[in-house]
């Protein structure tokens, strides 16, 4: 059985997989893109799995924990800009 700092980076990773997989979709929504859609679906399965290897490679896990808090501002810096181009 992994233990919990084995399986937080491996959480975080799905985390952002899925996180992808949203951001995706929503924007092949906003386009009114299927194309768009299915092309953040794989999108969003190659980073899970990437990010899945960096976490096999046994990297510190507050590094890795640093990382994808930086990749979750950077979505919300990118979310907020989106929303104030549309609002405007």
């Amino acid at each position: 059985m992994p233990s919990q700092e084995d399986r937080e980076p491996k959480k975080a990773a799905e985390a952002l997989g899925e996180m992808m997989k949203k951001f995706g979709t929503t924007i092949g929504e906003i386009l009114e893109d299927p194309k768009v859609k299915e092309s953040a679906k794989e999108f969003a399965s190659v980073v899970a799995d990437a990010a899945a290897r960096v976490a096999e490679k046994k990297i510190k896990a507050e590094e890795v924990r640093r990382k994808f808090r930086n990749v979750g501002k950077a979505a919300q810096t990118l979310g907020s800009s989106v929303e104030a181009h549309f609002q405007s």
